[in-house]
């Protein structure tokens, strides 16, 4: 009797499994098919140039392409950006060929793409050198996208960066300044780092802090200012190109770098001598 019951419940236990593999997989097909819906573009009407639709790039979008037969679509890359592969799901029903424009920077790659009858449907997926594209293939029976290309939100918001960094390096530390107006009674001791200030100055209202140029490729230090007791309190600064800018006139601070073996640059404000009778 034991033993009829085990090997009825052994046969239960190895039908289970067999039967919720299935609605596992249909389920998780389900789950894909969302997902594949939900990053989907398609062209939109705001989307075109010309005859170009013009998609936003961004990483894991699939993108529609839509073609027909007897028509080529162009499908153009990123200026100066280098093909590396093109795989496709269905190579037998569609002709997929690259050629490029331009030279230089300037040089594009393009991806033509013709299908061999209207009702199909494939993937392609393009991997550059920066960046890895995912396109859906629906052939239509005459009408197809002249061409398609992408704009590329974070490489342009980089660029504009880069180029307002470029700018304010090589703007002056201020405007407005004069010999005649800057006071160099500045003495500076202590240790001598790598970053040890050159100079400093001040324009009677700002106080400005020389580096050498090395200090682009080193640790900044913080500035503090000292006051007669000794007391060290962090001040606010501006960096510009090489020189800290401090919005005040200080008789004293300290650039420190360092916690174990602390190294301690001091910049002190000598008053000038006062003029002789006479003089």
């Amino acid at each position: 009797m034991k033993s009829a019951i085990l090997s009825a419940l052994v046969g239960i236990l190895a039908v289970v499994p067999a039967i919720a593999q299935p609605e596992t997989t249909a389920r998780s097909v389900r789950h894909v098919a969302t997902a594949n819906r939900a990053a989907t573009f398609r062209p939109a009407p705001s989307g075109f140039i010309g005859g170009a639709q013009v998609y936003p790039w961004s990483e894991g979008t699939i993108y529609i392409a839509y073609t027909a037969p007897g028509l080529v679509t162009d499908i153009v890359l990123q200026p100066g950006e280098s093909l590396v592969a093109v795989a496709s799901g269905d190579t037998a029903r569609w002709v997929i060929g690259d050629t490029t424009s331009g030279s230089g920077e300037t040089k594009q790659t393009h991806l033509l793409v013709k299908p061999f009858s209207d009702g199909l449907m494939t993937n392609l997926v393009v991997t550059t050198d920066r960046r890895t594209y995912h396109v859906r293939l629906v052939s239509t029976s005459a009408t197809a996208l002249s061409s398609m290309r992408w704009t590329y939100p974070q490489d342009e918001l980089l660029a504009l960066r880069r180029k307002a960094d470029a700018e304010r390096a090589a703007a002056p530390i201020a405007t407005g300044l004069s010999v005649e107006t800057l006071h160099f009674n500045y003495a500076i001791s202590g240790d001598r780092p790598g970053w040890r200030p050159l100079r400093a100055f001040d324009d009677g209202q700002r106080t400005y802090v020389e580096f050498p140029a090395s200090l682009a490729s080193n640790e900044a230090p913080p500035l503090f200012l000292v006051d007669r007791e000794g007391k060290a309190e962090l001040v606010n600064y501006r960096l510009s190109g090489r020189f800290y800018v401090v919005d005040r006139i200080f008789d004293a601070a300290e650039l420190r770098l360092g916690l174990k073996k602390q190294q301690v640059v001091r910049i002190d404000r000598i008053a000038p001598a006062a003029k002789r009778r006479g003089a």
